[in-house]
């Protein structure tokens, strides 16, 4: 990709796949309704309803889903303790829940699987071997607690990305050069389907050229469809939990990126296109309260971003790019 470094195609891949939030609609932002409309840090909004509910409202709704999917702003610790809360609540209700996360790729899950299974690998091999470093990078220990509580309840944990290896790949030669590199039958993802969902796309390339203006056409096209690998990754990932979980287990938690389950585009509905029975899922969209900025949570609610938006304190890093 001329101009644009391996580093930078990663970087916008990880940003317009993971990152996005609104800009804000000026009527909207205007309007002394809004303005007035108070939200407060910790709610959970119905979006369907508007209305506020309770977490263990929530939970009594989620216990027999096959699939939830929560959404994050990166490296945020509220959003990360809410993880932690929904399996705790989970396994409350004599569920065992399996943790599906972004935060690693799939040739990670043998150090994943050495280090939840046998408390004699130290911290240190187990970042090594699940290649933490290759794959995602910066602070672990701000994701370590949803590691630590599968490890001490005994969850199954599944990386989602494909490598990340692959995604370059992508974003660097476009999709139909890069299926032919032996990797990806490797991998399993020679064959796949990828989707090209027009929706989709509009929404995965309207954030692109918003946030990132300035590139080719081609740019463009090689990062959208670096996007999809991932999103169609993670959903073959998802499937593939689906059918090897006994009935009753519980559900599994999906832990990405916020970007990866608006409006249900990314991997909800390619889950579903993959699937060959009904599944039940539900998204739950968490987000910053932004005090000076009310109608960003507003905004999320009206456009139907998820079924349920959790409202959260601001991270330490302070508000997320908004890419929306």
């Amino acid at each position: 990709m001329r101009g644009f470094s391996v580093v930078g195609v990663m970087l916008l891949v990880g940003v317009m796949a993971c990152v996005s939030h609104s800009q804000v609609d000026p009527a909207l932002a205007s309007s002394d309704d809004v303005q007035a409309k108070l939200f407060q840090e910790g709610q959970i909004i119905d979006v369907e309803s508007g209305r506020p509910m309770a977490f263990q409202g929530l939970m009594d709704q989620l216990a027999d889903q096959d699939v939830i999917y929560l959404g994050e702003e990166h490296h945020h610790q509220d959003h990360i303790r809410n993880g932690g809360k929904v399996l705790q609540a989970l396994l409350g209700r004599g569920r065992k829940p399996a943790l599906a996360i972004e935060m690693f790729a799939w040739d990670g899950q043998k150090g994943l699987n050495d280090y939840l299974s046998n408390s004699d690998v130290s911290r240190e091999q187990f970042l090594e071997q699940a290649r933490w470093k290759q794959n995602w990078g910066g602070e672990f220990k701000d994701y370590e607690p949803l590691i630590q509580y599968a490890r001490e309840h005994q969850l199954p944990v599944l990386a989602m990305n494909p490598p990340r290896r692959l995604v370059q790949k992508v974003a660097q030669q476009g999709l139909a050069t890069a299926v032919n590199d032996p990797a990806m039958a490797r991998w399993g993802m020679q064959n796949e389907p990828i989707v090209d969902d027009p929706a989709y796309k509009e929404r995965i390339m309207g954030q692109l050229r918003q946030c990132h203006g300035g590139l080719s056409d081609a740019s463009y096209d090689r990062i959208y469809e670096a996007s999809m690998f991932r999103d169609e990754g993670m959903a073959k990932t998802i499937v593939s939990l689906l059918e090897s979980r006994e009935n009753g287990q519980g559900p599994i938690v999906s832990y990405t990126g916020g970007g990866h389950i608006q409006y249900k585009l990314p991997v909800p509905n390619r889950v579903l296109r993959r699937r060959e029975r009904s599944v039940r899922q539900t998204t739950i969209y968490m987000a910053s309260l932004e005090p000076k900025h009310p109608e960003y949570i507003e905004e999320l609610i009206r456009e139907r971003i998820a079924d349920y938006v959790w409202v959260t304190p601001m991270s330490e890093h302070g508000p997320p790019r908004r890419c929306r």
